[in-house]
Formats: C-alpha cells, sequence, structure tokens
C-alpha cells in the first residue's frame, strides 16, 4: 500500500523498543467511575513498525448501513480474533506487557487486536463506547497503541460535559478503564489540517469490541 508518510525525527529505530510501565503510566480518573491512563512514547522505534504493519497486514474497506443508508466507513480496518496471529511479533510483545502489567485490575488477559487505518485527516471514527459484548454491562478495558502521525483522540461524559483531548501517535499508549466504555464515549475526529496516515492498535478482552 503506497501511503505518504514522514517518520518522526525522534524516533528513528529500525527495532521496536518496548518501554517501562509502571510509574510511567498517568492515570486520570474520570467521571461515573471511568479512568484513562496515557504512557507516551512506550514504544520506540514505533514508525518502522507502523511501515511494516502498512505493508503487511489485509487492510479492508467496509460498508455500513447507516439510518436508511449504506455508506463507507471512513477508515481501513483488519480484526484479529482470540488465538490468531498477529502481524507482528512486536504486537505480541505490546500485548504480554501490557497483560503483565494490567493483570490485577483487568484478571484476564487482552485476547483481541483490532487494527485501524486513519489514511488522512478525512478519516475518523464517530463518538462511541465499546459496548459490543460484555462492556455494555460490565468494567473492562481497551487498551489504544498509536502509530504513526499524531491524531486526536476525544472523549466525553455520556449525556454531555466537557471534552478531553489527547493528540496521540508515534508510540503513544493510552487504555480506557473502568466504566468508560459504558459512562464516557471517544472519537478520533475528522480534520481539515494537513495530517500524515495513523494506525491505531486496540487490545481488547475476551467478546469487547
Amino acid at each position: 500500500m503506497v501511503i505518504g508518510f514522514q517518520p518522526s525525527l525522534l524516533d528513528l529505530d529500525e527495532d521496536v523498543a518496548i518501554g517501562p510501565l509502571g510509574a510511567r503510566v498517568r492515570r486520570t480518573w474520570l467521571s461515573g467511575g471511568a479512568w484513562l491512563d496515557v504512557r507516551r512514547g512506550w514504544l520506540t522505534g514505533a514508525d518502522a513498525l507502523f511501515q511494516r504493519l502498512l505493508d503487511v497486514v489485509p487492510w479492508r474497506a467496509e460498508r455500513r448501513q447507516m439510518y436508511d443508508r449504506v455508506v463507507a466507513v471512513p477508515r481501513l480496518l483488519c480484526f484479529y480474533g482470540e488465538d490468531e496471529q498477529l502481524p507482528d511479533p512486536a504486537l505480541d510483545g505490546a500485548r504480554r506487557a501490557l497483560d503483565a502489567h494490567y493483570a490485577t485490575e483487568l484478571g484476564e488477559r487482552f485476547a483481541t487486536a483490532g487494527l485501524c487505518l486513519y489514511r488522512d485527516g478525512r478519516d475518523s471514527v464517530a463518538w462511541h463506547g465499546d459496548t459490543i459484548g460484555r462492556g455494555s454491562t460490565e468494567d473492562t478495558m481497551v487498551a489504544i497503541v498509536s502509530l504513526g502521525a499524531p491524531r486526536a483522540l476525544t472523549l466525553r461524559p455520556r449525556g454531555g460535559g466537557p471534552t478531553l483531548r489527547h493528540e496521540l501517535g508515534h508510540g503513544d499508549l493510552v487504555v480506557m478503564g473502568g466504566s468508560c466504555q459504558r459512562t464516557w464515549e471517544h472519537a478520533v475526529p475528522k480534520t481539515a489540517q494537513p495530517v500524515g496516515p495513523r494506525i491505531s492498535v486496540q487490545f481488547r478482552p475476551r467478546d469487547v469490541r
């Protein structure tokens, strides 16, 4: 796949290294029992990983019913279910690190990986929570690793309230936990600003989508 991408001058490593979590993770407590962890620059060599995933992942376009018409999903997608081989060993390492760090709180492993490719500022995802499956009734976690150019991840309480905004890219990690999928919504909004492509890797427990 040919997509123009300008790597960060601060991350030119070809080998991916997974940094520590622990005290480097910054947690923000939200309302309604939700919380958000952010770890900047968790992966070094993230831009090389971005290019590898861009080349090897079988990206697909989807169309979905939206009210009275079928529309194109404004991003490319690929999903790896339980026990499916991930497309790069670095993702296996990242998942093992997340499993180790969040084992006590989560009580289970991160079982699946969903990948999204945002080709430019026109690609986006609308306000939503991951409430298909157990996320609609249970506290859970969704861990997102951002690769490529930074894009905004916005969050707001369901029913309205102040919006939080985090610019994520180049190996940043964000984890939404507690009741976040039920009591808050998140989005990657469109932007008219010139932005490069981004891949998000979403690790989720079993039966959470």
